[in-house]
């Protein structure tokens, strides 16, 4: 019941601004309310209050005790949603899969997958010496087993 009241509010949010997005929601056995969002244009402390108080202000404490915690994906969050690479393009990430590990520049994203693009040093075809070549990866999202965006200062 607690779990669709919830669900229900954060539509609304995500109506009234539909630039957040839901990244998890978490409803323990005590009541413990936990909610993770991002937003298309980053996410501000004030988009964080808004929905905590959209959910807050339409629960009642007297029918159900709750604690709620609204909160943004970190830095070091792995992304999971296809909003969310679309979110980074442009940036690179470290994306590993069942084989591999890829640090390349995001390029590309749509509903199966993404494009990844890095320069890579290998050895000449003919002759002694390596030469800079552009490499591609192609990865559907069932392929991804983790994927972060690297921060470079």
């Amino acid at each position: 019941m607690l779990q669709d009241k919830v669900e229900n509010l954060l539509k609304e949010a995500f109506q009234e601004n539909n630039s957040l997005f839901l990244i998890d929601l978490n409803i323990t056995n005590d009541n413990k309310i936990s909610v993770v969002i991002d937003g298309d244009n980053g996410l501000s402390v004030n988009d964080c209050i808004a929905v905590s108080r959209k959910i807050e202000h339409n629960l009642d404490r007297e029918e159900e005790d709750f604690s709620l915690e609204v909160s943004s994906a970190g830095v070091s969050e792995p992304l999971h949603l296809e909003r969310q690479y679309r979110k980074n393009l442009g940036r690179k990430l470290q994306v590993t899969t069942n084989n591999k590990k890829i640090e390349a520049t995001l390029t590309h994203v749509d509903q199966d997958g993404i494009k990844l693009n890095w320069k890579a040093r290998e050895p000449k075809p003919v002759g002694k010496g390596k030469h800079t070549v552009e490499k591609e990866a192609v990865l559907p999202y069932s392929e991804i087993t983790d994927a972060k965006v690297m921060i470079t200062f």
